[in-house]
């Protein structure tokens, strides 16, 4: 029975990761290290992501400074930057590539925000998605005769406990991210 629970909760959480993980890749007005993170690089023929090829930092609230661990990854990484879609304009100083963070216009954080709700909701459908496959396996467990009847219900109960945990916790995250969107 308490199979059932642990692997509801490892499931939910990878749900509440992969979505922590796609807002955090949404860019506020600040600047922030993780917003590079799924930048890939073509370095010596194969593709890296770019906190392998070089050390990016926030040197203050709205610039990143990437310092390349190779002199001859500067244009690369300068083109990987311009090519994605960040819209960000890098500036190379020798080895150094800055990035500054241009201000968002309320029309883009609108848009981001639908994002965001957008990101929220898939979250909440793939913890749904959990709890409907736990309350199956459970369904099974009672058709086999493993559990009993009182067992199914308080198995059920533990379940949408976990989900209404989850949930909450993804709008939690959705109205600190949707805060910080709208913070000029």
């Amino acid at each position: 029975m308490h199979t059932v629970i642990k692997e509801v909760d490892v499931r939910m959480r990878k749900s509440i990761d992969s979505f922590k993980s796609e807002i955090a890749k949404l860019r506020t007005g600040r600047a922030h290290p993780s917003i590079l993170d799924h930048i890939r690089i073509d370095c010596y023929g194969s593709e890296m992501p770019l906190n392998q090829v070089a050390s990016v930092n926030a040197s203050d609230a709205r610039t990143l400074t990437i310092t390349p661990w190779d002199k001859n990854m500067v244009q690369p990484i300068e083109k990987a930057i311009m090519n994605s879609d960040l819209g960000l304009n890098p500036a190379t100083t020798g080895t150094v590539i800055r990035v500054p963070m241009p201000a968002l216009n309320e029309e883009r954080r609108k848009e981001l925000i639908r994002v965001v709700r957008s990101e929220a909701e898939t979250a909440r459908v793939s913890v749904r998605n959990v709890r409907r496959d736990a309350n199956n396996e459970v369904k099974e467990l009672l058709k086999t005769k493993q559990i009993t009847e009182d067992d199914e219900r308080r198995l059920n109960d533990d379940v949408q406990k976990q989900t209404d945990k989850f949930i909450a916790e993804i709008e939690q995250l959705l109205t600190v991210k949707e805060a910080d969107l709208m913070v000029v």
